[in-house]
């Protein structure tokens, strides 16, 4: 079976260099959602706290639930909002206000120009007074950057909308809030850190996606994905390869099937552009449901060793490339 290699060297090199950004590593809050960004919820939650990370993020309870044991406190962005001593709920419309349960710890998330989730400013004053007359606890205030990884002042007039807030919810009585607006593009692209915390998502998993420009933070990818062999053959020259035969051997050739497909979810991609493993050897023909064809004989082959390469090869982002493998997928500890 298709096996995944987590690099515990790596990761927390990634967490140092996110700790060098905010002075702390208590102000990294790792965001553990999709399935750690598909490195794998609780393993991934359990290095991250013998590391000495106290805060996490995730999408919804049930993966809130796997990992509570492990965190003070655990930011679930998307659910409904019941009253925890552990968790704190995003609240992102006014309904989510009214319909949330008294005593419920809550993240008010400001739409300050993404325009996808979040109270709009014009509804701010109005969030603020349901907050209180619902009984709602209060424990954080959040935006969300739309182009903090590319080379534009966005960031900048977003963070100005985001002072705006903060001033609002300090004038509106609340204390004790803690403020966050800084994902990995955010933090590793400032030069200076005064917020309570950093929701660090992709690059702690080692990749920074910030444009040359930029000044560069060495991270390091955690994740390798592996496959077996499953047989071996020797085509003659004209013999063509799987689905559709599109691939034709120019000469007489050692090809092996390995374990790995789009059930796994790795990328069908285009066999016309064959993708090249990270052991140089290009996929042959088309991608199955659970094998690919290389010209190698090795029991084991090493497909990615870096998501952020293979996605330039397959047309999408580092984020797709981890978040679509298949949870099943055994993982191995480095």
């Amino acid at each position: 079976m298709a096996f995944i290699k987590i690099n515990k060297q790596n990761f927390y090199h990634n967490l140092n260099q996110i700790a060098l950004k905010t002075g702390s590593v208590e102000k990294i809050a790792i965001v553990l959602k999709d399935n750690a960004y598909g490195h794998g919820l609780e393993l991934m939650a359990k290095l991250a706290s013998e590391f000495g990370i106290k805060h996490a993020v995730v999408k919804k309870t049930v993966e809130a639930e796997l990992i509570r044991s492990l965190f003070e406190t655990v930011l679930v962005l998307g659910d409904t909002i019941i009253k925890d001593e552990v968790y704190s709920f995003t609240i992102n419309t006014l309904q989510d206000i009214r319909q949330a349960q008294k005593g419920a710890k809550v993240e008010l998330k400001v739409d300050t120009g993404m325009h996808r989730n979040g109270i709009a400013l014009d509804e701010l004053d109005e969030a603020l007074s349901l907050i209180q007359a619902q009984g709602l606890n209060l424990i954080g205030v959040m935006t969300h950057y739309r182009s903090a990884d590319e080379l534009s002042s966005e960031l900048f007039w977003q963070q100005k909308q985001f002072e705006t807030v903060k001033q609002r919810v300090k004038e509106a009585g609340f204390t004790g809030v803690r403020v966050h607006s800084h994902n990995t593009a955010a933090a590793l692209r400032m030069k200076s850190f005064d917020e309570d915390l950093v929701r660090a998502g992709i690059g702690v998993y080692g990749y920074n996606e910030l444009p040359d420009p930029f000044d560069e933070v060495a991270l390091r990818p955690v994740m390798s994905l592996h496959a077996k062999k499953v047989s071996t053959r020797v085509l003659r020259a004209g013999e063509r390869i799987g689905y559709g035969g599109d691939f034709i051997a120019a000469h007489e050739m050692t090809v092996s099937t390995y374990d790995l497909g789009y059930g796994d979810g790795w990328s069908r991609g285009d066999s016309a552009q064959p993708y090249i493993t990270s052991e140089d050897l290009p996929v042959l023909g088309r991608v199955s449901m659970d094998f690919i064809s290389l010209e190698s004989e090795k029991e084991e082959v090493c497909v990615m060793n870096d998501a952020q390469v293979a996605a330039k090869q397959l047309g999408t982002i580092s984020y797709e490339m981890t978040t679509a493998l298949t949870s099943d997928i055994l993982k191995i500890v480095i």
